[in-house]
């Protein structure tokens, strides 16, 4: 029996792949985007609270309402975006449904959808569902920036919209006004839309700051903007997304995902009210946390002998692999996991052009102190590896 051509274009998730065989080999899994402890006590107590209150059923298709009220605070104080909880928010069964049904909502056959690259695993899966071509700009190392005139001339006749990561997974890149400004612009210029994922928007490095391209001059009319719980409040598990736009936008989006999943999951919508509502002192708390982990994640790759890009926001790190004399980031993934007991995320699984990630991994770090110390005891004879391969 033959299957449709467009589940032929790509692969399962290699994220997911990794996962398997870090529980295969008794590894410590670096390679999904999930936490190793829990959310905060009050969170959790909303959860149960919910469920025990009644809270099993569906919500409405496009979320509950206290959840959208929230939503709309938070997008207010944080974002700059003034949005119409009852027309403009959209609450989604995470932000993977958010970018899917974003994609397939104003996308057409023929389009163009422009991707910085690397880029999460899921944008290019999306744009063959939605029938659309994929344009991809790279972003250049050290900083992961794009060229200008590299990204001018990825816009076209057909260019339909353009998809942003920021912060960006996998490089942990956090784009200036600046450079959102430029996007902005272009987007005006062609008439383009953009699609930006801002999941990691609260984990920041180095006094950075979240900008937020719908909130800029312009943007607002012709901007989805896709987030939700999961990386902010650590339950990924949760699945609760959510998409602010115009009410135009938002009513495509809505009519997608209202036959894709019909609706989030109740009680986590309804504990997810507690969530947006966290006091400053939640978020300067989780940068500086974050803040930890990275310099102890950093720390570790530099003693077992790893050059990587120090990431900007975000919780991972893109660390080069060509010192330790493999062929390629799927062997060098396969036998980390296998020997060593560590999972990561092959590179060339961020990028389209295969060639720019074959000697990359990623590793996440949303981890426990005493978790990230046992990858480091774990990863520390790769020290040694590198100074044969270099000798020999």
């Amino acid at each position: 029996m033959k299957i449709a051509d467009r589940v032929t274009r790509f692969t399962e998730s290699v994220i997911r792949e990794m996962t398997r065989l870090s529980d295969l080999h008794n590894g410590i899994n670096m390679a999904q985007g999930f936490p190793d402890f829990d959310p905060p006590q009050e969170l959790q107590e909303a959860a149960i609270r919910a469920i025990q209150g009644g809270y099993n059923q569906y919500s409405i298709t496009w979320g509950a309402l206290p959840l959208r009220q929230a939503i709309a605070e938070k997008v207010k104080w944080y974002n700059g975006i003034e949005a119409d909880p009852e027309q403009e928010i959209t609450v989604t069964c995470g932000a993977t449904e958010a970018m899917m049904a974003a994609l397939i909502a104003v996308l057409n056959p023929g389009d163009e959808v422009i991707i910085l690259e690397p880029f999460y695993e899921n944008y290019e899966p999306g744009s063959i569902i939605s029938g659309a071509r994929a344009v991809f700009v790279p972003l250049h190392p050290p900083d992961f920036s794009f060229d200008r005139e590299e990204l001018r001339a990825a816009f076209g006749p057909h260019t339909k919209a353009i998809v942003i990561n920021n912060p960006n997974n996998p490089t942990g890149k956090v784009f200036t006004r600046e450079e959102l400004e430029e996007i902005a612009s272009l987007c005006q210029e062609f008439d383009v839309l953009a699609i930006t994922d801002e999941i990691y928007e609260h984990i920041l490095y180095d006094d950075r700051q979240h900008i937020s391209l719908a909130s800029l001059p312009g943007m607002w009319e012709r901007t989805i903007t896709i987030n939700g719980l999961s990386k902010t409040y650590s339950v990924t598990g949760w699945r609760v997304g959510y998409v602010v736009a115009q009410a135009t936008l938002s009513d495509a989006v809505r009519r997608v995902h209202d036959f894709l999943t019909v609706a989030a999951p109740s009680p986590f919508q309804e504990a997810g009210v507690t969530a947006l509502r966290f006091p400053l002192t939640y978020y300067e708390e989780l940068k500086a946390a974050y803040a930890r982990k990275r310099q102890t994640m950093l720390s570790i790759l530099q003693q077992a002998g790893f050059p990587f890009y120090p990431p900007q926001g975000a919780y991972y790190v893109l660390a080069d692999i060509s010192p330790f004399g493999f062929s390629d980031d799927f062997q060098f993934a396969h036998w980390l996991v296998k020997e060593c007991g560590v999972a990561v995320v092959p590179g060339t699984s961020f990028y389209h052009h295969k060639e720019l990630g074959r000697q990359l991994v990623r590793f996440a770090f949303p981890k426990r102190e005493e978790t990230l110390q046992e990858v480091g005891r774990r990863l520390a004879p790769l020290a040694q590896r590198r100074k044969s391969v270099s000798t020999g």
